[in-house]
């Protein structure tokens, strides 16, 4: 199989094998584990981090789904490039790893967002269908009582859906699930729950209309107004842990 083959999203590991998993990606994540060097055995592991075999087996395969390690039977684990990894489930593991690399990834992914998502908008205006069309209607105008990160959230899945391609749609959803990460950073804010709202009349419009242009332009300002209020809010909370990892895990 190719190494850029996708493979089948696994779970995150649950509370039991968070320890081992996360050391151990930090380990990968800092160089501490050069690439090509083979892991400790699954024994040496279970007494260094005093759990059972299985629990760190289930760390293994977690980590071999991120193609972060590869896993020769009769031989033992080794460490990958992580840039050679096909799985975008890798950049949600690298924010677990500390505060630095979890900015970082959040820039990178609001990049790529700021920069597809006009995209996906200006494809929304020109193949949505009227069954989008009304479910758009009916988060911007008709839910005032849901609260506007919610709308918001709602807004660029509807956008995403109605685009009417498959790879735009699964990347709007990997973005999503970055959301909630700093979207409460952001909606704290009145300011930005008016441009939010403002968004939301816009977008609407431009999709209505079939103005596949006027519906990128709104996407790229809201976004470029977006990055620059989520960064200064990270830098004004002082810590980099003002990004939620839960939300990401």
């Amino acid at each position: 199989m190719n190494k850029h083959t996708a493979h089948p999203v696994r779970p995150a590991p649950t509370r039991v094998h968070e320890q081992v998993t996360r050391t151990l990606l930090r380990r990968i994540m800092r160089g501490e584990l050069p690439i090509g060097s083979k892991l400790t055995t699954e024994r040496a592991l279970a007494a260094e981090f005093q759990v059972n075999r299985a629990t760190v087996r289930e760390a293994l395969r977690y980590l071999e789904n991120l193609e972060l390690i590869a896993i020769r039977q009769g031989d033992g684990a080794y460490v990958q490039n992580v840039f050679d990894s096909g799985n975008l489930e890798t950049a949600k593991a690298m924010m677990q790893v500390d505060g630095t690399l979890r900015i970082k990834v959040l820039r990178a992914i609001l990049e790529v967002r700021r920069i597809n998502s006009p995209e996906i908008a200006h494809a929304a205006a020109l193949n949505r269908s009227d069954a989008h069309l009304a479910q758009l209607e009916q988060v911007v105008f008709k839910q005032s009582d849901q609260p506007v990160m919610e709308r918001d959230r709602a807004v660029h899945r509807i956008i995403g859906l109605a685009s009417g391609n498959i790879v735009q749609i699964l990347l709007t959803n990997f973005c999503l699930d970055f959301y909630d990460a700093f979207g409460q950073l952001y909606f704290e804010k009145s300011d930005n729950i008016e441009r939010s709202e403002i968004f939301h009349r816009q977008i609407f419009e431009a999709v209505r209309d079939q103005n596949a242009g006027i519906a990128r332009t709104v996407m790229r300002d809201v976004l470029a107004y977006a990055d620059q209020a989520v960064l200064k809010a990270i830098d004004e909370n002082g810590a980099f842990e003002a990004i939620r990892t839960d939300a990401v895990g």
